[in-house]
């Protein structure tokens, strides 16, 4: 681990200001994914900002009925608080997929967030190609050991995929990232807020430089009755999704109002399936429709030497996670 220096932030300005004047300053929260890189070599800051003392960890109704998650607020707060597990139980129960739970009781949600991959090729510094570590380096994914990696949306400079179950229920329901820098706040829509790899996998958000998380904002929800997360992975806990489901259905007895499916494990972002969300709309449903969902999702899969398991993993997730939420199965 590299030297650096130290500093606790007491207000939003302090810490803005530090990461402001230096790109090689780091904010520190829970640090449960910052520290392993470090240790790793793969994140090397010369500041480390602590804002645990932030005043961002509260979590409250919104005026239109909806729910802000503070961004200090731990995973493990999140998903057992009552407003989060009555009007968003699919974010609840995704949180209590990941990771352990001294993991979630030290992770914040806005560290959530910005977790980076875990490609091996990535955490290794000691392995020369990863562009997304070392721009223009290559990538040792694409023709070596690639079982973990992305089926949707990656480019030929990076097929990593984005670890959190966290952000996968988000992109599902139609959260708002909350930010602020020293010029003032901005929201960006979950859609826009993690970025595909393109020529520039190394940027994995559209978060600027010198922002700051403030919150995470949740909508009012038609999906509090009939949901499901469904991760699959190689072992029951201390592993990350080879593929997973988030699905949600607003329904109107075996009437399909709405749907809102997102997957995780399968993309460089948290990947919203909305060609699939729009074959159920309308429909009644039944087995051949959430099929016919399921195979729109996974209409545009590109595959690699190791990874073609996934797309019928994937559709065979997809379908189960519906019949659980449709109460079908």
């Amino acid at each position: 681990m590299n030297p650096f220096e130290y500093r606790r932030a007491d207000q939003p300005n302090t810490a803005l200001q530090a990461i402001g004047r230096s790109r090689q300053s780091k904010l520190l929260a829970g640090g449960t994914n910052l520290i392993d890189l470090m240790k790793n070599g793969v994140e090397q800051p010369a500041t480390l900002v602590d804002i645990n003392r932030l005043a961002f960890a509260s979590i409250e109704t919104l005026p239109d009925g909806g729910l802000r998650l503070g961004a200090l607020a731990r995973n493990s707060d999140t998903a057992d608080h009552p407003l989060v597990r009555q009007g968003y139980p699919l974010l609840s129960q995704a949180i209590l997929a990941g990771a352990s739970p001294q993991l979630r009781n030290m992770a914040t949600n806005g560290g959530n967030l910005l977790q980076r991959t875990r490609c091996y090729y990535f955490t290794d510094a000691t392995f020369p190609q990863c562009n997304k570590r070392a721009p223009g380096s290559g990538c040792g994914a694409v023709e070596g050991f690639n079982r973990i990696h992305a089926i949707l949306g990656a480019s030929p400079q990076c097929i990593a995929t984005h670890p959190s179950d966290m952000c996968v229920a988000l992109a599902a329901l139609d959260a708002t990232i909350r930010v602020r820098n020293e010029k003032g706040e901005r929201t960006i829509p979950m859609d826009r807020f993690h970025r595909l790899p393109g020529t520039t996998p190394h940027i994995d958000t559209n978060l600027d430089p010198d922002e700051l998380i403030l919150s995470i904002d949740l909508p009012p929800s038609a999906y509090a009755t009939h949901y499901h997360y469904l991760k699959i992975r190689d072992r029951a806990s201390y592993a990350f999704a080879l593929v997973s489901v988030a699905v949600a259905l607003d329904l109107n007895g075996s009437q399909i109002r709405g749907a809102r499916i997102a997957l995780g494990g399968v993309a460089h972002k948290p990947w919203r399936a909305k060609e699939a969300e729009s074959v159920l709309a309308g429909k009644t449903m039944s087995s051949p429709v959430f099929e016919e969902a399921a195979r729109s999702a996974l209409r545009n899969a590109t595959t690699y030497r190791h990874n073609a398991f996934k797309v019928e993993m994937a559709r065979m997730a997809i379908v189960r996670a519906l019949n659980i939420a449709g109460g079908l199965a």
